[in-house]
């Protein structure tokens, strides 16, 4: 079984082809449009195909691959094998979902806490009776150094340095770089210190944009056994997706 998972974003667009669970290929795409797709399908035959977009907007994707495939759409109301708890599914980030779809299947009947670092970074846990009862969303990486710079008045606007992450400035520059970055980092460890005390053998999930430096920092922590990057973690919880409705 052959199967295309499609993740839209803001930003770019993300295509994997699976062989049954077996990731075989990965494309990251900044103009993703329905030509494209078509090129794609006249050179790579699928035999089923799941889109998930932060955009709603994916008719003209959903016609071409209902001509030739098994198509379904990813909300948070599809049935899974997690049980999703969130009081408004209509609302549920798709890839907050699909990522703990993906940390379920990976590591089943185990307490995991995921943490997708994008452009805002999310907590969302699932405990091993695959219950999935929400998270947590707090500002990104990126999100922070614009802040600081859009909402106060003399405050200049700095690059994320994954290289240099000082405990403290000496000046204005980097301590702002030392604010976001060690905030971001500690911000992290408090959060799976608050979990891994009230849940045994908690699984520690990263992916997301920022997933390097994450995996960078946190796994020089106490916390580093408990630690798995899984940078196709929503991809490979939308294939899950298609296994549920399809085996």
């Amino acid at each position: 079984m052959t199967n295309l998972v499609i993740d839209i974003g803001n930003t770019f667009s993300k295509l994997a082809i699976f062989n049954n669970r077996k990731l075989s290929s990965f494309l990251q795409i900044d103009n993703f449009s329905p030509p494209y797709l078509r090129n794609f399908l006249d050179e790579q035959p699928v035999d089923n195909a799941v889109i998930s977009s932060v955009n709603a907007e994916v008719e003209e994707f959903e016609a071409l691959l209902k001509e030739r495939v098994n198509y379904q759409r990813f909300s948070g109301l599809t049935s899974t094998k997690v049980i999703n708890h969130y009081k408004t599914p209509e609302t549920l980030g798709l890839d907050r979902y699909a990522a703990v779809i993906g940390a379920e299947a990976l590591y089943p009947n185990q307490n995991c806490l995921v943490i997708d670092a994008g452009s805002c970074i999310t907590y969302d846990f699932i405990d091993a009776g695959k219950n999935y009862r929400g998270g947590s969303i707090s500002p990104g990486i990126s999100m922070r150094f614009k802040a600081m710079n859009r909402f106060t008045g003399r405050l200049p606007l700095v690059d994320p340095n994954p290289e240099r992450h000082p405990e403290y400035g000496d000046d204005t520059r980097s301590a702002i770089l030392s604010g976001v970055q060690k905030g971001v980092i500690y911000e992290a460890l408090g959060f799976i210190d608050s979990f891994s005390k009230k849940w045994n053998d908690i699984k520690v999930l990263l992916c997301g944009g920022d997933v390097n430096f994450f995996d960078t920092e946190l796994k020089s922590s106490i916390f580093a056994h408990t630690l798995k990057t899984e940078p196709h973690l929503v991809l490979i919880g939308l294939n899950e997706v298609i296994h549920y409705n399809n085996d």
